[in-house]
């Protein structure tokens, strides 16, 4: 789940301690998250989106979250329109509004084009990009896939999804020397050619439930090995993506679903700042 605030203003009395302490209470089913993001003013774009993950660390771009946003403004009648322009650390990304009853149920996000070169993803391992080479974790060697989706991701194909490959190799792979700015890491089991389960172990948050630009850099693992087609269908613990890697643009293009859970406001923020407290939405 992603927690939204509407006030971008809010950052300044928010701490990694507070979020490390806060909002990761029963992160995935209860009244926590994942991380939280703050939603801007933005001069170029229809909004401006800030992902912070559940350790304080501020991230580049959250595939889900983004499409949380635009639920949010859509819903709440600050941006009424059916195609959004969201600005992230990934640049400004496009986002499809599937609406219905007057609420928006699905997203289709233009994730735009997967970043190939190794010293921009960023890692050290060899390959523009690295296509199924080898990486040395605690006593085992595997075999991954490393792209960027605006962040960094290492997808390693494998046919165990236990606790001890996600949580034992996670945390490795995530700090690996290989990742001069760490990385996420996916492991992913294969269905068939258009479908595919995973577990995603993600930077400054460890496993959740679903990872919308992890999703995006299976899709494109799947191409560059050869095990997939350009339509995917990703099955997370926390539900199903679909993916599209466009061979007429390049670009990724990313679909879910998007619902608000719940509201409510922190006291915390109020006692911090002199200004209402902003109103808290999340959604997964």
């Amino acid at each position: 789940m992603t927690c939204v605030s509407p006030r971008c203003r809010a950052r300044a009395t928010i701490t990694s301690t507070w979020i490390a302490s806060t909002i990761r209470r029963d992160r995935h089913f209860g009244i926590g998250s994942d991380g939280l993001i703050l939603i801007c003013p933005s001069k170029i774009a229809d909004a401006r989106m800030r992902m912070f993950n559940a350790d304080g660390s501020e991230a580049e771009m959250c595939g889900n979250g983004i499409r949380c946003v635009a639920k949010y403004l859509y819903d709440h009648d600050i941006v009424r329109k059916p195609l959004l322009h969201i600005e992230t650390g990934r640049g400004v990304l496009a986002l499809d509004l599937e609406v219905d009853g007057g609420v928006v149920r699905r997203v289709r996000v233009d994730m735009g084009e997967p970043i190939l070169q190794s010293a921009r993803i960023p890692t050290t391992l060899p390959g523009d990009p690295p296509i199924d080479v080898a990486l040395d974790v605690g006593d085992q060697s595997l075999s991954v896939t490393c792209v960027s989706m605006g962040n960094p991701h290492c997808v390693c194909f494998t046919e165990e999804l236990n606790d001890a490959t996600v949580h034992g190799l996670g945390p490795l792979i995530e700090r690996h020397a290989r990742f001069p700015k760490r990385s996420n890491a996916e492991f992913v089991r294969m269905d068939g050619p258009t479908q595919v389960t995973a577990r995603v172990w993600e930077r400054g948050s460890g496993e959740t439930l679903a990872c919308g630009t992890g999703a995006c850099a299976i899709a494109v693992a799947g191409v560059l090995t050869g095990r997939t087609g350009r339509l995917l269908h990703v099955h997370l613990p926390g539900g199903e993506l679909q993916l599209e890697w466009r061979e007429a643009n390049n670009h990724v293009y990313l679909t879910g679903a998007a619902v608000e859970v719940f509201t409510g406001e922190w006291p915390i923020l109020r006692s911090a700042t002199e200004e209402p407290a902003p109103e808290v939405v999340t959604a997964g």
